[in-house]
């Protein structure tokens, strides 16, 4: 199937071409026939499927072919759960509005409220919004419904997970009966199902590749650590093997991701904190450097699980386990996009046993143990589950990662500090991954 066999106009077409795209993915091929045709659509798709374009190609397209009306508001509201997510969805709009004379704005956490006044005093076609941040506007006063034509929710379950579901119910009720609305969702069950019952109106249902399917173009990698200093110690030999282009180090807290991106600096490394707590301006220029190649290492929390798309990034190291075994999920996908080889390797010590438990049940994987020679652990590797039949594991398997660094680490202080891109020239080498 190609794009034009979608009947999309021909100003998308071309603003597709341009973009690099030949033939749409499974979720771009089964739901923009049901946009197209104004039905509710339930759409489960797991991350770096396409879903975007999914949804906003015929989202603009509709907009392109309907006259507009009177009034200011927004004709089309897309609902995210992060501000990365909101900027991603907010550049591939105007990238595939090229050509269209529709007017895009984003309001998220973060952003001066004057700027995001002035953006709303004007007419608005596509509004892409965080919750929270349009509740405010709300409430003031300055957003108007009444235009409202379509209403999309992008990973619904994200946002419910993040305690949205009040704002998201207020935000459904203050837009019009009339309208159509599409639901992304990597899971359709529980909160997510029901949320789905209340605001569709018979739903068009599409699944492609559930949230539990494997990443077959990313080898998973288990990594047993001791303590902390064994954790940091493989953390440098794993960011200086040749293999490395990007990497995204993901951690638990804001605190962490902001004390190992200045222990990694220090070791020079180009690298870059990105977390809640830093200002929107911040948190962009963070991301164009990762996008140019500026950063090379990015230590993140879990707000950057969903909405990065960087093509170069070969890997993601698991410095901390998430919590809730669907992030697990999201993090390794920020690397193998479109159609990439990539590795997720995850550090884990014993205290987080039932962590790794959860992810490899709800996942339905066995993450395949591997050592590092001469950082192997000195406590014996933990049973993770058991093989089919009752089975246990296998011993851990050697990696071929080489001979440890000659360089020691020391872990004496971990000082706050703030992390920016560094000068790239102690980018290490090391053994192949």
């Amino acid at each position: 199937m190609t794009f034009a066999e979608l009947k999309l106009s021909p100003n998308l077409l071309s603003a597709i071409e341009k973009s690099g795209y030949t033939t749409p993915t499974p979720i771009q091929a089964q739901a923009i026939p049901v946009v197209l045709a104004g039905q509710d659509l339930i759409a489960s798709a797991q991350t770096g499927t396409g879903k975007t374009a999914a949804f906003m190609l015929p989202a603009i397209h509709k907009l392109a072919e309907k006259p507009i009306g009177p009034g200011k508001g927004p004709r089309v509201l897309v609902l995210t759960p992060t501000r990365e997510l909101a900027t991603q969805v907010n550049e591939a709009t105007r990238k595939y509005g090229t050509g269209q004379r529709l007017k895009t704005v984003s309001i998220l956490g973060g952003m001066p409220y004057p700027v995001q006044n002035r953006m709303l005093s004007g007419w608005v076609d596509i509004l892409v919004a965080t919750p929270g941040r349009l509740i405010d506007h709300m409430e003031r006063g300055r957003i108007d419904f009444s235009r409202l034509e379509m209403l999309i929710l992008d990973e619904a379950d994200r946002m419910l997970d993040m305690g949205f579901i009040d704002d998201v119910e207020r935000i459904v009720a203050a837009t019009p009966a009339t309208r159509q609305t599409l639901l992304f969702s990597a899971t359709m069950e529980g909160d997510i199902a029901r949320l789905a019952q209340r605001i569709l109106k018979n739903p068009q249902r599409v699944a492609i590749a559930a949230q539990t399917a494997r990443h077959e173009n990313i080898e998973q990698r288990l990594h047993f650590v001791d303590d902390l200093g064994h954790k940091n110690k493989l953390l440098r030999h794993l960011l200086g093997a040749e293999s490395v282009n990007q990497a995204i180090v993901f951690t638990a807290t804001k605190l962490a991701a902001d004390q190992l991106a200045s222990e990694l600096h220090q070791d020079g490394h180009a690298v870059a904190a990105l977390h809640g707590d830093m200002k929107q301006g911040q948190r962009n220029r963070t991301l164009q450097g990762l996008r140019r190649g500026d950063v090379q290492v990015l230590v993140a929390t879990d707000v950057a699980a969903r909405g990065i798309d960087v093509s170069g990034i070969s890997h993601v190291i698991n410095f901390d386990l998430p919590k809730v075994p669907e992030d697990y999920v999201h993090r390794i996908g920020r690397t193998g996009r479109a159609g990439a080889k990539g590795v997720a390797l995850s550090l884990v010590a014993h205290r987080d046993a039932h962590l790794l438990q959860r992810i490899q049940r709800f996942a339905n994987i066995r993450i395949p143990v591997h050592v590092v020679e001469g950082l192997e652990p000195k406590v014996k590797a933990f049973p993770i589950d058991r093989k089919p039949g009752g089975k246990k594991w296998s011993g851990p398997k050697k990696s071929g990662f080489g001979a440890q660094q000659k360089r020691s680490f020391s872990n004496d202080s971990r000082k706050p500090a703030n992390a920016g891109a560094g000068n790239g020239g102690g980018w290490k080498k090391a053994a192949n991954f």
